[in-house]
């Protein structure tokens, strides 16, 4: 099995934690990647099995398969346990929501931050910090009344139980994207984000920061 990933795909991080909480055994490929240019050249296994020219992409066997959230799919059915889903369906559908939640509501503020940082002082860099905190928030209370926990094998997919970001280190895999210093990570008054944020990172302990932090996806 291989997963192309890349050093600043929250979304590749999804898929590698998943994989390694399951203990399954993969071959990462990071796809190449420089400050200036981004993910240029693109990978040719990356452009040739997803039209959207992105990782992560997996392959294994004759399988080729693309979309974080596909891949994850794929990883729970190959193998069950430990399970990374809960095990009732509405657990399980809050879930899937909390995960769709953090991919397409929460990480539009990060990219926005992202593209905003050379300009701090942008009105449009409050808006997207008081957003992106606003949705730890609705996230903590969604999980407080839940039957999910903080623990590792909580049942709950990665990224709902994080979207990945958080506090002030410089590893914008495991841990946060900063804007001049500034933290884009889950505030400390939102302890289940934060304890699970601890929890995620020996799983990517292996990556390096990464400088320049304009793109996210090859």
């Amino acid at each position: 099995m291989k997963i192309f990933s890349g050093p600043l795909s929250m979304f590749g991080a999804k898929v590698e934690i998943a994989a390694h909480e399951k203990a399954i055994d993969f071959e990462l490929v990071m796809v190449p990647y420089d400050p200036v240019r981004g993910y240029d050249p693109k990978h040719p296994d990356v452009t040739r099995i997803n039209p959207k020219r992105q990782v992560p992409v997996l392959i294994d066997g004759n399988l080729e398969l693309f979309d974080s959230t596909q891949i994850f799919e794929y990883l729970e059915d190959l193998k069950p346990n430990p399970a990374l889903w809960p095990t009732q369906p509405a657990a399980r559908a809050l879930a899937r929501q909390l995960e769709h939640r953090s991919d397409e509501i929460y990480f539009p503020h990060i990219i926005r931050l992202m593209q905003l940082e050379e300009t701090p002082d942008d009105p449009g860099v409050k808006a997207a910090r008081n957003a992106a905190a606003m949705f730890y928030r609705d996230m903590e209370q969604s999980r407080a009344g839940s039957a999910s926990s903080p623990s590792a094998r909580s049942g709950v997919a990665p990224s709902t139980r994080s979207p990945i970001y958080g506090d002030e280190s410089n590893n914008s895999r495991t841990t946060g994207t900063n804007i001049r210093g500034r933290s884009l990570g889950p505030p400390r008054q939102i302890p289940s984000s934060k304890n699970w944020l601890d929890l995620a990172k020996p799983s990517l302990g292996h990556h390096t920061s990464v400088v320049s932090q304009k793109k996210l996806c090859s």
